[in-house]
């Protein structure tokens, strides 16, 4: 019975997809008495009200004695808003369902706790396999201080990102170029290292698809970057600088901001973006990049676009540089977790073990 109606809270859990950082996805409905739907909810965004709070509004009087179907445990603090466990209790209802239990230190636990102590039956663990792919970028960042990374590239069937001259646009046809901006418009930051900015001058936004735009972040040792260049005009999105702190007094372009680096790597970037409430990241960084926050374990998921050109050329790019195998025992284990055509490229979507 609760499964149907916790895939409709799931699916309004979505509707806010890469909007809600740093704060989980939650979707909520509730049903009176009679098993019906009264109220339904989603959380939109940081600050505004919880998913629980936008559905017992639309439920009202009709709450009492109902239930709340919830994709994750209501919380118990004070934060931007009130708990949502008072809300629930205060509404009347006589038993609230839950997918998976919130391991935020503030909540773990605690919520479930406080509804049980006022004599709310508690319900938890419907459709959990599915709240937890919903939200495993929270939930990467809240036990593990980073957020999730997405590693994009595209290349020729033969495994080419450029010719040997470094030509690359384009590889991917505009179905698939159309695929990464709504990618973008997901991730609350979009990662590039100076090499690209060089050699690409890349815009990095969704073209529209989400407002604000994800934050542009340029990862960068020597701060050796062209004084013009797009990611510089802060009026389409923000821009972030990460260096090491010997690069401190170097200026920036107006309006770029800057984080101190030490030591100046992917490792500590993740780290220095999970405090800025990032949930997920995107990276779209040249080979050596690449390959040192793949070694540092700051990647989770690769998404390769496989346009079918044959670009050739021993010297031509290829996505990755050396991760240091030597052995085929080494290699990173990845399991597929999408393909689909985009026009006339592929997209094949990897999971990485661990």
């Amino acid at each position: 019975m609760w499964t149907r109606w916790m895939h409709r809270a799931l699916a309004l859990a979505a509707l806010a997809d890469g909007s809600t950082s740093p704060n989980p996805l939650v979707g909520a409905v509730v049903l009176d008495a009679s098993g019906q739907l009264v109220g339904e909810g989603f959380h939109a965004r940081a600050g505004q009200p919880h998913a629980e709070v936008g559905a017992l509004a639309q439920a009202g009087a009709a709450a009492r004695g109902g239930t709340l179907v919830v994709t994750l445990e209501p919380c118990c603090h004070h934060g931007r808003t009130p708990p949502c466990s008072e809300a629930v209790i205060r509404a009347g209802l006589a038993r609230v369902v839950i997918a998976l239990e919130d391991p935020d230190p503030r909540v773990a636990g605690g919520g479930i706790a406080q509804l049980r102590d006022a004599g709310v039956e508690v319900i938890t663990g419907v459709l959990r396999a599915l709240a937890i792919e919903q939200n495993r970028a929270f939930l990467h960042r809240v036990q593990t201080g980073q957020p999730w990374g997405v590693l994009k590239w595209a290349m020729g069937v033969d495994g080419r990102t450029a010719l040997a001259n470094g030509a690359s646009q384009w590889i991917s046809g505009p179905p698939a170029r159309a695929w990464v901006h709504q990618l973008r418009s997901q991730m609350d930051a979009v990662i590039v290292g100076g090499g690209t900015v060089r050699a690409d001058d890349p815009l990095l936004t969704s073209r529209g698809r989400r407002q604000p735009e994800p934050l542009r972040v340029v990862l960068t040792r020597s701060l050796d970057l062209p004084a013009q260049a797009q990611l510089w005009d802060t009026s389409i999105a923000p821009t972030l600088v990460a260096h090491g702190p010997d690069r401190q007094d170097q200026a920036l372009p107006d309006g770029a901001e800057r984080v101190l680096l030490s030591p100046c790597n992917p490792t500590e970037l993740m780290r220095a973006l999970a405090q800025r409430g990032c949930n997920r990241v995107l990276w779209e960084c040249g080979p050596e990049l690449a390959a040192l926050a793949l070694r540092q374990g700051c990647i989770q998921e690769v998404a390769a676009v496989i346009a079918p050109k044959l670009m050739g050329g021993n010297p031509a790019r290829t996505p990755l540089g050396h991760l240091g195998f030597t052995a085929m025992d080494q290699v990173l284990s990845a399991a597929a977790s999408g393909v689909q055509a985009l026009g006339d490229d592929w997209l094949i979507q990897l999971r990485l073990d661990g």
